[in-house]
């Protein structure tokens, strides 16, 4: 298979069991399930995105040998976790955008309240996937994905890193970061839930400590590349191709690697910690081909 028959058969396999966790059935332990609260979940999550994240999860899990419905449900709780950002990014007191993946946000679609409670609903959601009894993981190793994604969602992680991106576009009088700053602030909103999502294969295949500091350092620059590459096409690509507002950035004086290094030395940038991911990997066999195509894939998208 190719790396895109890879990944879109990865996404079709998520998207079917993101379909199930939220369909209106009612869970044992549950009361009801609002439908208009449904809705906003499912518009958040269902038809769109290239799951690159689960892909992560599930392409390292099986280069260490480990592959089956665990696996999965381990991915659809690192998307649902993406998923609850991107509803809370796009409300008005964040970065209040109208247009994600070519629809509507979902603060747009429904209203507000409902986005903050969807947003907050796919998020606990996450930790009830991550958490339940899945075949083939053991407890070990379930305690530790449950604790890392919450690290790397959480104060330290995406969280923090929302913050710090608030702080840099000068609302609360801060000096705007200058380059190391920024990098601080992409690792942490960005990056973290990209790394993790390839530490969560990791821990989930059982890796051998060698090989999990070879993955880890492979996510970490994966997030970094990803990142700058986002930078690069808010400048570079146009509102139809990205399913969002280009320029976004500039127009909210946000703090990014394009305007601390430029257009060329940000590509240089890009292309550099893509190559650090792949060279993370040289320990690794063939069966990690499919991370090293994931890195350069980041690097060159268009979307």
């Amino acid at each position: 298979m190719t790396f895109s028959d890879r990944l879109s058969a990865s996404a079709a396999m998520v998207e079917a069991a993101l379909e199930e966790l939220l369909d209106s059935t009612v869970h044992v332990g549950e009361t009801a399930r609002p439908p208009r609260l449904m809705a906003a979940m499912r518009h958040a999550v269902l038809g769109g995105g290239k799951r690159l994240r689960p892909f992560l999860v599930i392409e390292t899990a099986r280069l260490l040998g480990r592959e089956g419905p665990g696996v999965v449900k381990a991915a659809c709780a690192l998307e649902l976790v993406h998923c609850y950002s991107l509803v809370h990014d796009d409300l008005p007191a964040m970065d209040d955008d109208d247009l994600r993946r070519g629809r509507p946000t979902v603060h747009k679609a429904f209203d507000e309240a409902t986005a903050i409670l969807a947003g907050d609903a796919l998020l606990t959601l996450a930790f009830e996937v991550a958490a339940a009894p899945a075949p083939g993981v053991v407890a070990a190793a379930q305690l530790e994905l449950v604790r890392g994604l919450a690290r790397a969602a959480g104060l330290g992680g995406m969280v923090g890193g929302q913050s710090l991106d608030l702080a840099a576009e000068g609302r609360y009088g801060d000096t705007p970061p200058d380059e190391a700053g920024i990098r601080v602030l992409q690792a942490m909103k960005t990056g973290a839930l990209l790394a993790f999502s390839v530490e969560a294969g990791a821990i989930l295949g059982q890796a051998a400590p060698e090989t999990r500091r070879a993955l880890v350092s492979y996510g970490r620059a994966l997030g970094a590349a990803f990142q700058i590459a986002d930078d690069l096409l808010d400048r570079e690509a146009d509102t139809a191709a990205l399913g969002k507002r280009a320029a976004k950035d500039a127009d909210k004086g946000k703090a990014t690697l394009v305007d601390a290094l430029g257009l060329a030395d940000a590509r240089a940038m890009r292309d550099k910690a893509a190559a650090e991911a792949i060279a993370a990997l040289a320990l690794l066999g063939a069966e990690a081909d499919g991370l090293r195509e994931a890195a350069r894939f980041t690097a060159e998208r268009r979307s």
